[in-house]
């Protein structure tokens, strides 16, 4: 079928000729009710066009334009079977070749849309093999062939694969489209319809799994955000605080349809504002994708200056919250044709879209590009089961990438759409798999909820990959953590002693959720830290490599506190001679002193002590445990 964006209709044309053509019947009432007719099929008076047209056959048996005509609504209405019976009728009426060539056309794309890529191929090489004056049909019939091949030769056993539409909770509306889930998969945004009519109203609504795991009943997302006017595609940052959705009228906008933003604190939705003129032009913008940390936005435009009709296009968050003029992500990714549905794995590396311009299985198949270190891949078509003949478009996959959800159109009626969920086969899932740490950024004395920087560095590269907030009214905070990089997450307030978490991902495996709340100190005479992110070899006191991305965490505290001495202890666990391991600590906290002292801090701001096994933080009766007491804390004395 032939996707239909939410309030958009495409109705096919037929001959095209200049003129009047020469019709095949010399019948006047049959001639007058076909061009009756077809002043209701250009309105979309669907019903009342076939009538006319059969009350014209029912005149001429042999009348062949009619049986196409009928064709033509038969296949804007999805009624197939029906179509190609009108398509073969008719043809089977004409013999000159050049009154064939449209029926050739319409069927070789009708039996694509069936899945039916032989049939499609003989019909598409015929009308191939004729035209030669009609580039733009050409063209297409050309990317037609190309799909019937691919699809031919792609097809796959799909017996284990079940996708299955999700319960009438969910699906409680005329239309549900384009899901977004938040990383721990505990909020469903998606865009409703309450009638089939481009003009019922779209608004965006929420649905939260119960302690069960079950959807509730969707709501309105926030009376700030939806409006007696529509409010279309959106995308939701991992943690589910940052909105961005399409509006098209009844907002301050640049033009057809804009993107707006909407943060939530606590839970209140901000009154949305339009991301400006970096982002939005007089041209439409719609269907946007937010990266994990909603820092870079992708989303599609019809604007001037693109490689076809709806591209991708991307922009990034700068830390004065001011977005970059967007660009198109180029020829790897956009067609001549149309690029739709974006979506940004949380993983940040994998990016998921629709299109119709590249080979495939007919009509928009989902395509996959990875993120390298010089830009976006070649785009690779995801796949059977996921892609067939039918268009496949709003494809959101899980964090851990076992699960997918998307909205599929109804066969048998138009403007009809439910959302189903699948577990993606074992050989489709993403190489790069996320997960997320979440918790509650407190302070230790008050135990009430502080906004807090929270940033996840790649500690073999010293990069920040990514940082959020948490939330200034309960404290809520969720990192997304992924595959092959070893991490350092940190969690800081000016004021407060900075805290330092660690996560080695390096290795590829299964990875859990990880709830984590963190309390943080005051800066004041007594309070301390582990620096749980300084490395040394077994027996060893020099700092390694990946050590460094914390030691400019100490500097950066210490910068910012000029007036704060620090008591920085080296501890080991009990295994060894107790006057080695007070050797070992004593040689490690002077390691980290020294490079301090390198970096500007002045030698009296800082104290060293070795404590050995003296003061243990578990007991040492694992090796979980003895790996926890190998640390170096740092302790304000002043």
């Amino acid at each position: 079928m032939r996707f239909i964006l939410p309030g958009i209709l495409f109705i096919t044309l037929i001959f095209p000729v200049a003129g009047q053509p020469l019709l095949s019947t010399k019948n006047k009432k049959a001639i007058e009710l076909y061009n009756e007719a077809d002043n209701y099929r250009v309105r979309g008076q669907y019903r009342q066009a076939l009538q006319l047209l059969q009350e014209a056959i029912e005149r001429d048996k042999n009348f062949a334009e009619a049986y196409f005509r009928q064709g033509i609504i038969y296949k804007t209405l999805r009624h197939y079977d029906e179509s190609t019976a009108q398509f073969m009728k008719g043809l089977s009426l004409v013999s000159d070749f050049r009154r064939q060539r449209p029926y050739f056309y319409e069927l070789g794309d009708n039996f694509l849309l069936e899945g039916e890529y032989q049939k499609s191929l003989d019909f598409l090489n015929r009308y191939l093999d004729g035209e030669v004056t009609n580039q733009a049909k050409t063209n297409q019939a050309s990317l037609w062939k190309k799909n019937a091949q691919y699809g031919l030769k792609n097809m796959r056993d799909i017996s284990h694969f079940q996708p299955h539409e999700l319960s009438d909770t969910i699906n409680a509306f005329a239309m549900q489209y384009f899901p977004v889930l938040t990383a721990d998969e505990l909020e469903m945004i998606f865009t409703r319809r309450i009638g089939p009519s481009e003009t019922d109203d779209e608004d965006l609504v929420i649905s939260k799994r119960d302690a069960k795991g079950r959807w509730t009943r969707p709501e309105s997302i926030s009376p700030n955000i939806n409006s007696r006017l529509n409010e279309g595609t959106s995308t939701i940052s991992a943690d589910g605080r940052q909105l961005i959705f399409t509006s098209c009228a009844g907002r301050s906008g640049f033009g057809s349809c804009d993107l707006y933003e909407s943060i939530k604190t606590g839970n209140e939705w901000s009154r949305p504002v339009n991301l400006g003129p970096a982002i939005n032009t007089s041209s439409w913008e719609s269907q946007p994708s937010l990266s994990a940390d909603g820092r870079t936005l992708f989303f599609v435009s019809e604007r001037r200056g693109g490689k076809g009709g709806k591209d991708i296009y991307v922009s990034t968050r700068q830390p004065d919250n001011q977005w970059t003029k967007a660009v198109n992500l180029g020829e790897k990714i956009n067609t001549p044709y149309d690029e739709i549905s974006p979506f940004i794995h949380v993983n940040g590396r994998s990016l998921f879209y629709a299109s119709n311009g590249k080979a495939g299985f007919g009509g928009f198949d989902i395509f996959l590009s990875e993120q390298d270190g010089t830009g976006w891949s070649e785009s690779v078509n995801f796949g059977y089961p996921v892609n067939n003949h039918e268009d496949q478009f709003s494809l959101f996959i899980t964090a851990n990438s076992e699960h997918a959800y998307y909205s599929h159109e109804n066969h048998d009626r138009l403007n009809a759409s439910s959302i189903y969920e699948l577990v993606v086969p074992e050989d489709m899932r993403l190489r790069y798999k996320s997960n997320w740490v979440k918790g509650v950024v407190r302070d230790r004395k008050t135990h009430l909820p502080l906004k807090a920087r929270v940033e996840l560095f790649n500690l073999s590269s010293n990069q920040l990959i990514s940082y959020v907030e948490s939330d200034s009214v309960d404290g809520d905070y969720l990192m997304v953590l992924t595959e092959g990089a070893d991490y350092a997450l940190y969690v800081s307030r000016p004021g407060y002693l900075f805290r330092s978490l660690h996560f080695n991902y390096e290795a590829e495996g299964k990875i859990e959720p990880v709830v984590v709340d963190v309390d943080l100190d005051p800066v004041e005479t007594g309070a301390s830290a582990v620096l749980q992110n300084i490395f040394f070899d077994l027996n060893k006191y020099e700092l390694k490599e990946k050590s460094i991305t914390e030691m400019e965490k100490v500097i950066r505290f210490l910068q910012e506190n000029p007036k704060v001495r620090i008591e920085i202890s080296g501890h080991t666990d009990n295994q060894g001679s107790a006057s080695y391991n007070i050797q070992l600590s004593l040689k490690r906290a002077q390691a980290v002193a020294e490079y301090l002292t390198s970096h500007g801090i002045p030698s009296g701001r800082l104290v060293q002590k070795g404590y050995g096994a003296d003061r243990p933080l578990k007991p040492n009766d694992s090796e979980e445990n003895r790996q926890v007491n190998r640390r170096i804390e740092f302790r304000i004395i002043h």
